[in-house]
């Protein structure tokens, strides 16, 4: 099942997403920072028809430079609340990972959109101390390397063969890989490929992380709420999962052998259907 690529206009801003049509609630999946929704694709296949499936877009919607801060998850969580209303999406179903799993979370409960269940694969919950620091981009551990990044290569082939190359792309799911290869990078002409999401916008989403302290908001998530940690993940060094997980009246905690934060990316199938079990069981 392909999916309708379609705008919604509010406010003085604009969100394209991806519609996967089916008869059942809504399941709404933010991706990661830097990514796009096409990365759910392999796993929203396989949950439409019983589900309806939305997959906004937050890259470059608002324009932030990150050496002003970047642009404020909490301004993201506005903005996935104010896309519910115009669309007129009453009590979804959630899925985020990294970024967009700590933006549903502020927008659920900092903002009381309600769910009917979230499944956050490996949020950004920093230690509170991180949120009281002001540090610059070039301090920043991760906006620091993202404003670098590579962006230019002569083909696809190219391109692939440098993303695989990297550790961060080792261990895709090969159609993973094909659909950011597709959606992920743009043809300029003259100028080759370059990505969709440039190291700018990136950095600047990297950036606006560090603006609102998700913590205190984790006791306040009503609804079910599973989080989901790689085994293997780098972030397990200085995110404390476990402890998010307990702080949620109805959070649950699940480790996923073998995989990194890039779990839906590395995991597709396993990620469908952790997802599908969670949503299915009786409220």
């Amino acid at each position: 099942m392909d999916p309708s690529l379609l705008t919604k206009k509010f406010g003085d801003t604009a969100i394209e997403y991806l519609y996967y049509d089916g008869d059942g609630p809504i399941v709404m999946m933010l991706h990661a920072t830097g990514f796009l929704p096409w990365l759910w694709h392999p796993i929203a296949r396989t949950l439409a028809g019983k589900y309806r499936i939305i997959a906004p877009y937050f890259c470059d919607h608002r324009h932030v430079e990150p050496e002003d801060g970047g642009l404020s998850w909490m301004i993201l969580a506005e903005d996935l609340c104010r896309f519910c209303e115009v669309m007129d999406i009453d009590r979804p179903y959630l899925v985020g990972h990294s970024m967009g799993a700590t933006v549903m979370t502020i927008a659920n409960a900092a903002y009381g959109s309600p769910a009917e269940g979230m499944v956050i694969i490996e949020p950004i919950f920093l230690p509170e101390d991180f949120y009281r620091m002001k540090i610059g981009v070039d301090q920043h551990p991760l906006a620091s390397k993202s404003i670098k990044r590579r962006n230019h290569w002569e083909s696809r082939q190219s391109a692939k063969e440098y993303l695989r190359s990297r550790a961060l792309f080792k261990n895709w799911d090969e159609e993973m890989l094909d659909l950011y290869l597709s959606h992920g990078m743009v043809d300029r002409p003259d100028e080759g490929l370059t990505l969709a999401c440039s190291p700018r916008r990136e950095a600047s989403l990297f950036m606006g992380g560090m603006q609102y302290d998700p913590w205190p908001l984790l006791p306040k998530l009503s609804c079910p709420v599973l989080v989901v940690e790689g085994e293997e993940s780098e972030n397990r060094q200085f995110i404390d999962l476990k402890k998010a997980a307990s702080l949620m009246p109805r959070g649950e905690y699940t480790s996923v052998a073998g995989a990194g934060h890039l779990i839906p990316m590395e995991r597709p199938a396993q990620t469908a259907d952790m997802i599908k079990e969670f949503f299915s069981r009786p409220a």
